[in-house]
């Protein structure tokens, strides 16, 4: 997943159901003394609107919470779609536009308060380091740049098979990724993590060897190769959102027809299309172990 040199202003086009991290607070300095809980926050997607429903599929969204010693304050840390997961998984094809138009920035959000019933009632809530107040400013330091670098969401992970040791293509960026990467600063700066099985959701496709196909400006541009152009603009068309039960059922058979009798997927990643040719069993959803990472300093308390 590339990094990028800063963050460019979503456009206006783009407009999100939900707005993006609501009560959103700068990250306090604390006092280099202090002793700082570090919890495991994990919860069914769209809890807040479906319940456990995604739960049960094992859907989930995973955040980190952080509460001061000093200051009995405590504090939420994730990293989610500004514009809703539908928008960074599939672009819009707007009129008078020939390349698709993707909404797919990701950001972290950071607020004050941990709602524990949230956390709590269908999902995760525990408790997996401490950390002293230096490491939680040094930690703090390090999200801005990762903040301001990796701007884009990415919902695929891209595989060769479903065994465990298969070559990966591509990897998502999501939550998740959020999470393990502050997990892994925390280690880098001394914190020592609790003995837990931790489990996160990938959603997968398998493919055969990706194929390059170009950029936005190669393919869609007036030297462009406009026979390429119509196929990506054609493969996304059924997956735009949908006004009534009938129409989805007829895209759906669409999307059926070209993932799985045609074995076709065109990816977007790092601003770069791609083809894949699909293999069994083309999709899954897995909840699978990511050990707690183990630090290269030595421990702090």
């Amino acid at each position: 997943h590339r990094r990028f040199d800063y963050r460019p202003k979503p456009d206006p086009y783009c407009q999100a159901r939900y707005t993006f991290c609501p009560t959103g607070s700068a990250i306090p300095v604390m006092k280099e003394e202090d002793v700082i809980e570090v919890y495991r926050l994990q919860a069914p997607v769209w809890e807040f609107k479906y319940g456990d429903l995604l739960g049960h599929l094992k859907i989930m969204h995973d955040a980190v919470g952080f509460k001061s010693s000093l200051t009995g304050k405590s504090y939420t840390m994730e990293w989610y779609e500004l514009f809703q997961l539908g928008n960074c998984t599939f672009p819009h094809l707007r009129p008078g536009m020939d390349a698709p138009f993707w909404c797919n920035q990701g950001a972290a959000c950071f607020y004050e308060g941990i709602d524990y019933a949230h956390w709590k009632e269908n999902g995760t809530l525990v408790l997996v380091t401490t950390i002293s107040g230096a490491m939680f400013n040094e930690m703090a330091k390090w999200v801005k740049y990762d903040n301001e670098t990796g701007i884009y969401y990415e919902t695929w992970t891209v595989q060769a098979s479903p065994d465990k040791q298969s070559v990966v293509w591509f990897d998502s960026y999501e939550c998740s990724k959020f999470i393990l990467r502050t997990y892994q600063k925390l280690a880098d700066l001394g914190a020592v993590f609790k003995k837990i099985q931790t489990n996160y959701t990938s959603i997968i496709l398998f493919s055969g060897e990706p194929i390059f196909l170009g950029n936005e400006t190669s393919i869609f541009g007036p030297l462009g190769n406009k026979t390429l152009a119509a196929a990506i603009r054609d493969f996304y068309y059924p997956f735009k959102p949908h006004r009534t039960v009938g129409e989805f059922f007829v895209d759906l058979l669409k999307i059926i027809d070209r993932v799985i009798l045609n074995r076709q997927f065109y990816l977007f990643y790092n601003l770069e299309y791609w083809f894949l040719p699909m293999k069994f069993p083309y999709l899954k959803i897995i909840y699978e172990e990511v050990p707690l990472p183990t630090g290269s300093k030595t421990s702090f308390g």
